[in-house]
């Protein structure tokens, strides 16, 4: 993978480079077990100082790191007898959004997730994260498949949004947004929904009906893309940040406004300097929720659901 480095992470990256240089040096020795891990907390303490003071654009653009873990990353560390399941049935395979069945802590799940590539040739394939209605319709067919055999869902949510494209609107991108929304509210199974890099519009709302939302540090939740907004509102790039600031999209104001329920702490620097660092606190959250969550009956849950997004944008929620 080719190392990517925003110019305001740069003082962070340095500061992780030099513990991992020490780290090898001292080649698991004893001698320096005290100073080492000294090093590491202090360079944790200043790499969180600096994230704290990094911009709402900025940390929209880290939500869009090329190095951040995707969902196979993911399904990679958490999951166990991973199957994945292809195609809509109706027209044809979209490797934007994978799905399938595995284990979790010895647990049946179905998972869905929208999947970037890495690189121009991967991402293509991938149609950088941004699905067709077949990729949609993949997803209903998940989440009816765990409600049939009582799986609990899990989602990862990484999307710029539903492709625009001629193609899709022709197949009926709204069609099938509307369907796996519709699909997922009345689902009688526990849903928790991971917000994991960018989650823009209907496109990341189709993945995101759940009964808990978790969010990672620096992942961010949006109706429209901070360049989308300024273009409608201002007609000019150039207000890209301010609208990103406007739009309440951080994890920190997605909590606050109850949007999300969860904020999962990222490694120092960010989930794609540590996949394992962010797996693993991704991992303690994601049980404790499907843990609450399974103590639920069927109805419970889809009047849970209910009763979440009907409080969403009400004054008491701010």
């Amino acid at each position: 993978m080719t190392a990517v480095v925003l110019p305001f992470e740069k003082p962070v990256v340095e500061l992780l480079a030099r513990v991992r240089e020490v780290r090898a040096l001292s080649d698991g020795s004893d001698q320096y077990a005290a100073e080492l891990q000294e090093l590491e907390e202090q360079t944790a303490i200043i790499a969180r100082e600096l994230l704290a003071k990094l911009t709402p654009i900025q940390k929209v653009q880290l939500s869009r790191h090329a190095n951040r873990p995707y969902t196979l990353d993911y399904v990679q560390r958490l999951f166990d007898d991973w199957i994945e399941l292809k195609g809509d049935r109706r027209f044809a395979e979209d490797e934007a959004l994978v799905a399938g069945l595995a284990r979790f802590h010895g647990r049946s799940v179905a998972v869905v997730g929208h999947q970037k590539g890495r690189g121009t040739k991967e991402n293509l394939r991938r149609n950088f994260g941004m699905a067709h209605p077949e990729g949609y319709r993949k997803a209903i067919r998940l989440y009816e498949l765990a409600e049939k055999f009582g799986l609990p869902i899990v989602t990862f949510i990484d999307t710029p949004g539903a492709y625009p494209g001629i193609g899709a609107e022709e197949r009926g991108q709204s069609q099938a947004i509307g369907a796996s929304i519709a699909t997922m509210a009345r689902a009688r199974v526990p849903i928790v929904a991971c917000i994991v890099g960018e989650g823009g519009s209907g496109g990341a709302l189709a993945l995101g009906v759940a009964n808990r939302v978790l969010v990672l540090e620096l992942g961010c939740y949006t109706v429209i893309t901070p360049e989308g907004c300024a273009a409608i509102l201002w007609k000019d790039a150039e207000h890209t940040a301010e609208a990103a600031k406007q739009l309440k999209i951080t994890s920190k104001d997605l909590l606050r406004l109850g949007v999300v329920d969860e904020i999962v702490a990222e490694p120092p620097g960010g989930a794609h300097h540590d996949y394992d660092w962010a797996a693993a606190n991704l991992d303690k959250a994601l049980e404790q929720a499907l843990t609450e969550l399974s103590k639920l009956s069927g109805d419970e849950l889809a009047d849970h659901r209910y009763a979440r997004f009907r409080a969403l944008g009400s004054l008491g929620s701010q």
